[in-house]
Order: structure tokens, then C-alpha cells, then sequence
């Protein structure tokens, strides 16, 4: 009676242990695409399985099935799958191709992600649909080299900052309007139109033209840009955001006065 006791008492510890097992492995995540509507693709991921880390970015192996939650076949479908971390940033990506996949019907693989932090959601972007879920690609973007002469200066397209020059940015196909801005120089507008048929790699270079302020080259090797209000034997004195500072003659090396036009009487 005591060895059947000690047994029982074993099962139920090996049960526990079994229990405690797999409750220790994440569930399965699902994504489905697209996330409003009806739906199309339902992904099952299983565990995430670290393959290499390097630097700071972890490549992982997952086991993936993807059911056909669409009336019609599939016959090819490309989506990348973006990973985010719990403040919503992305930290990764995998890439995911399925083809020829009947209505109802499930495919199994097993695909790489790359991801520089701690994933705890994913999301389906397509690459490439068939011609009935066309309407579900993003817009087309194609990658422009925006440049200034003189470089540095503020670029907005369409009324949205998108950093100084030089500067790679995104457009969609259509008609845009880039505006350029920099102390000292005049703000300049360039209309740009994209084509559907335009490649990436093009580059647009605006040249700000004439400086808006005067400029004063002192010896010591600084430049100043305002407004120079006079100038005698000893002393130039120029206009610095609303104050006037005065300068030694000898402190200035080269002055640039810009044209401006005579004050109406």
C-alpha cells in the first residue's frame, strides 16, 4: 500500500511538471489580413526561435501556417511582416510569400524574421496582391535625393517638414510642391511631378539664389548675416535680429551688401 501511494504520488507530479511544461511556452499568435473588412489571409505563428544575435539584433525561425479565409485562390501573395515593440515603434521585420492556396485551404512553412528588440506585435503589409486585391497596396513611393545650393537648408513637401538638405525622401506618383528655407537666403518653392512610371533614384537640386540679409566677414574667420545699417572711417554697424551690434573696422575683413529696393516716398 505505501510503494502504491509513493506511485500515485509520482504521477501526480509528473503530471504537474507535464502541466507546468507547456504552460511555460507562448500560444500561438495570429494575424489576420486585412485587419478591417473581410478577411483574406489568417496567419498562425508559433514560437519565435532564436537562431543568431548580433549587435543587438536577434534573427529568429518560425513555424507558420497560413489558411485561405477567401472565397477565391490565391494564386500568389507577398506581405512583409512588420514587428513591433510594446511602445508601438517596429524593431523588425520577416517576409512572407504564399501561392496557390485554395479557398479554405492551409499551407505550412517556416520563415526568418530580424528584429532589434523584444517583438509583441506583428503586423501584414502586402508587396504584391492578386490583380481583385490590388486596392489593398499601398500607395507607390519612390526615393528622390532632394539637394540645395547652398546645402543645409529646411525642406518641406507639401507643407511637411522632412529634414535639411541633402535628404533622400519618399514621394507618391502626382504633382508636389517642395519648399526650401535657410538663414539668410530667400525661401524658394520647386513644383515637382512623379509619374507612375518613374524609378527611384532621381535627385532634385534647388538653388536659394540671392541672400535676403547682408553679410560681414570678420578676420577672425565668423561671418555674420543681417542687416548692415551704416558704415563709416571707424566703425560698421549691422542689424542682428532686431538689435544692432557695433563693430570695429578693423574687426571686419569683407562685407556683401545685398540690393534693396528704394523706400516709397
Amino acid at each position: 500500500m505505501r510503494g502504491r501511494r509513493l506511485l500515485i504520488g509520482l504521477s501526480v507530479w509528473i503530471l504537474f511538471a507535464g502541466v507546468f511544461s507547456v504552460a511555460k511556452d507562448p500560444p500561438a499568435q495570429v494575424v489576420v489580413w486585412p485587419s478591417s473588412g473581410p478577411a483574406v489571409i489568417r496567419l498562425t505563428l508559433g514560437k519565435f526561435k532564436e537562431l543568431a544575435s548580433t549587435a543587438g539584433t536577434h534573427t529568429y525561425n518560425i513555424d507558420v501556417i497560413a489558411e485561405n479565409v477567401w472565397d477565391k485562390r490565391i494564386a500568389k501573395a507577398d506581405f512583409s511582416l512588420y514587428l513591433f515593440d510594446k511602445n508601438k515603434t517596429r524593431i523588425g521585420e520577416g517576409w512572407i510569400s504564399i501561392s496557390d492556396v485554395v479557398p479554405g485551404g492551409t499551407i505550412k512553412f517556416q520563415m526568418t524574421a530580424q528584429s532589434a528588440g523584444t517583438p509583441t506585435s506583428m503586423e501584414l503589409t502586402p508587396k504584391a496582391l492578386p490583380p481583385e486585391l490590388q486596392s489593398y497596396l499601398p500607395p507607390k513611393t519612390i526615393s528622390i535625393t532632394v539637394n540645395s545650393v547652398p546645402q543645409g537648408a529646411n525642406v518641406k513637401i507639401d507643407g511637411t517638414d522632412t529634414g535639411t538638405t541633402p535628404k533622400i525622401v519618399q514621394v507618391t506618383p502626382g504633382k508636389h510642391m517642395l519648399e526650401f528655407t535657410k538663414e539668410g537666403f530667400n525661401t524658394g518653392h520647386f513644383p515637382l511631378e512623379v509619374t507612375p512610371d518613374d524609378a527611384s533614384g532621381g535627385s532634385v537640386s534647388y538653388e536659394l539664389g540671392t541672400s535676403a540679409h547682408d553679410t560681414v566677414e570678420l578676420r577672425d574667420g565668423s561671418t555674420l548675416t543681417g542687416d548692415v545699417e551704416s558704415l563709416s572711417a571707424t566703425e560698421v554697424v549691422i542689424r542682428l535680429g532686431g538689435t544692432l551690434q557695433h563693430l570695429s573696422r578693423n574687426q571686419v575683413k569683407r562685407i556683401a551688401l545685398i540690393v534693396r529696393d528704394t523706400p516709397s516716398q
